[in-house]
């Protein structure tokens, strides 16, 4: 009886025991997992993964300038390389961001790289993380940046034909070489009308705010792509903007309505980009204009010139019709309103720029090349329905 009952006491104590170990090997093994997972989160930081598969460095003493997806982080050695060292034989001008500069990228492509002086920003990369994420036929595209050696750097796609104002200004007294016919004056406004409709039409609406003639470029084909897209924003958002080069020009693209109120806005785009078309069609360089008295409109010049009918670029001589013409200078007129809110959004200036291409395209299909250039006078212009 009474090994029977040392017996029970006996296999009662082993699954106590049994019971325990199992439950200390069930904690240990539940609190190894808490531990680990603990130590896999710490160690995968998506944006140090991010870097670490670009081939860049993570720091690990102060917070690290991660780079965006959408735009590649270029290396200082690679874009000295592209420029022989920004070399003056790359060098072609001086823009909204700082010195512009030409150059061959290692995998063969030709970019042009803008630099400033600039310690390293995060604001800087947020920003160029949001540019480099719009894209659209009728924009330069934003290929990267390069934040070293106490210079910020932009990459752009590189467009061979240079701006519009190299095909449309005199130079020294000298034409273009380059003949723009008007229903390619009217592509290459439709082009550019499209990219700014693009860029009013996100969320929030991004202003160009330093829309011009010298920033509409055009590709091998002629196609308009407009440059310094958000230039203007990534400096007020990175605190270091200075003056931007070629002042007069640019503040005879300037609205006016923005000396009251300091808000540069979408109608301020459209009146820069009746600006543009004012250039297209006169060929003139409208802060070369000469204005018969201080203060006078861009509308009340171009009614001047009306009334003398020379308002038109004396290239044009028989390739456009007098319908096509008048339509397209009472779209320049209402883009140069005085008033913004009597302006024309830019989804409405690439509908009427269209409707206008389209009629002129079927006018000479079935006029032939003998087209009429007479331009309606002014007086006739402004009281017509």
């Amino acid at each position: 009886m009474a090994g029977s009952f040392a017996t029970i006491i006996g296999s009662a104590a082993g699954g106590v025991l049994l019971v325990l170990i199992v439950a200390g090997l069930l904690w240990y093994c539940l609190h190894y997992r808490k531990l680990s997972n603990k130590n896999s989160e710490s160690s995968s930081d998506p944006s140090a993964l991010v870097e670490w598969n670009r081939g860049g460095s993570v720091s690990v003493g102060g917070p690290a300038l991660y780079g965006p997806q959408g735009a590649r982080q270029f290396k200082l050695e690679e874009l000295d390389q592209a420029t022989k060292k920004f070399s003056e034989t790359n060098f072609i001008g001086v823009g909204s961001f700082g010195l512009v500069y030409t150059g061959l990228l290692h995998d063969g492509t030709f970019a042009v790289v803008k630099r400033r002086s600039g310690a390293p920003r995060q604001e800087f990369v947020e920003e160029v993380c949001y540019l480099s994420d719009i894209q659209h036929r009728n924009l330069v595209t934003l290929l990267g940046y390069c934040q070293e050696d106490g210079s910020q750097m932009l990459v752009y796609e590189y467009l061979p034909n240079d701006s519009v104002c190299s095909h449309l200004y005199d130079n020294n007294g000298e034409e273009s070489t380059t003949k723009l016919e008007f229903k390619q004056r009217l592509s290459i406004a439709l082009g550019a009308a499209k990219g700014l409709c693009h860029l009013h039409s996100l969320k929030p609406p991004l202003v160009h705010k330093n829309f011009r003639t010298a920033n509409v470029l055009v590709d091998e084909n002629f196609i308009p792509k407009i440059a310094d897209a958000g230039i203007l924003r990534l400096l007020e958002k990175i605190e270091e903007a200075g003056p931007s080069s070629g002042t007069a020009n640019e503040n005879a693209f300037r609205d006016p309505e923005i000396e009251e109120s300091r808000l540069l806005s979408e109608s301020g785009d459209v009146y820069s980009f009746g600006v543009f078309l004012l250039e297209l069609i006169s060929g003139q360089e409208v802060s070369k204009i000469s204005f018969s008295a201080p203060g006078e409109s861009l509308i009340k010049w171009i009614e001047s010139r009306l009334g003398l009918n020379s308002l038109v670029d004396n290239r044009l001589t028989s390739n456009f019709t007098s319908e096509g013409m008048k339509d397209l200078i009472r779209l320049t007129i209402g883009c140069l309103n005085k008033i913004g809110r009597w302006r024309p959004k830019m989804d409405m200036v690439v509908r009427e720029l269209d409707r206008i291409l389209e009629k002129e395209m079927t006018r000479t299909t079935v006029m032939g090349t003998g087209i009429t250039t007479v331009v309606t006078p002014g007086s006739e212009l402004f009281t017509s329905k």
